[in-house]
């Protein structure tokens, strides 16, 4: 699998910094503090959290080495490395770990909450939003429809999805199996609308179905996604991904009485 387009991405992720944003607001950094963003991507809110709060120091991991070297050239003051949010190369290091649209391509989420816990000082807490529930389920159901099809099946022999949407339910329990307490998990619908089909193409051939087009030839990408944009102009309103976010706070239990 190729690596993500980052230069596109970073263009084109207005909807995931707005979200980051909101989930930033409730962050509350203080002076001296130790920040983690997990799944950093190109760095776009890293770098804004790391400007508004000189005082804090921000480290940026993500798995992609592009989104990393995207990060790296509009992003100072922060420190990125390579890491996979399943297996952290710290202990106990963090006063709190942020992550916005990240978790949900990260499938284990079990080994991925355990290492949060791990990383983060006692007291230390969590906040992230993800993908989650139904996120996108029209657009995927239209997408597996499409693969399924006499003109592409062919090429999706042995596919698997490789996002994990969780719900409220599995994420509170897996959560507090982790060890961590104060727990707050809630879904919300997050409809987004592209202004024409040609952006709705742009975007999901880049984000949604990222993976899907590069199991194509090169010559069969564009009809697969032009189909994708085609059938959602009849929605209402047309060219709409009906995102769902996943929003976690938790705290480990521990530090400062």
């Amino acid at each position: 699998m190729t690596d993500w387009d980052a230069g596109t991405y970073h263009r084109l992720s207005c909807p995931q910094l707005t979200w980051g944003r909101k989930v930033a607001d409730r962050l509350s950094p203080a002076a001296g503090e130790r920040i983690l963003d997990l799944g950093c991507g190109t760095g776009r809110l890293t770098a804004e959290l790391a400007a508004g709060f000189p005082a804090v120091r921000f480290v940026g991991a993500d798995i992609s080495g592009a989104m990393l070297a995207e990060a790296r050239r509009y992003s100072s003051g922060v420190a990125y490395l390579r890491a996979d949010g399943a297996a952290l190369p710290f202990r106990c290091a963090f006063d709190a770990v942020f992550s916005a649209a990240t978790f949900h391509w990260i499938v284990n989420h079990p080994a991925l909450f355990d290492e949060i816990h791990a990383v983060l000082k006692p007291g230390g807490r969590l906040l992230a939003q993800c993908g989650g529930g139904p996120n996108l389920h029209r657009l995927l159901d239209r997408t597996h429809a499409l693969m399924d099809s006499v003109a592409f099946r062919h090429f999706f022999h042995g596919w698997r999805d490789p996002w994990h949407f969780a719900g409220t339910d599995e994420t509170r329990s897996r959560l507090a199996a982790a060890g961590f307490d104060d727990l707050d998990v809630s879904l919300e619908p997050a409809p987004t609308t592209l202004p024409d089909g040609d952006a709705f193409a742009r975007f999901i051939s880049c984000v949604c179905v990222r993976h899907h087009v590069d199991q194509l030839p090169p010559a069969e990408r564009e009809r697969f996604v032009s189909a994708l944009a085609d059938a959602a102009a009849g929605d209402d309103p047309p060219f709409t991904l009906d995102y769902w976010r996943l929003n976690m706070s938790a705290r480990k239990p521990g530090g400062p009485s």
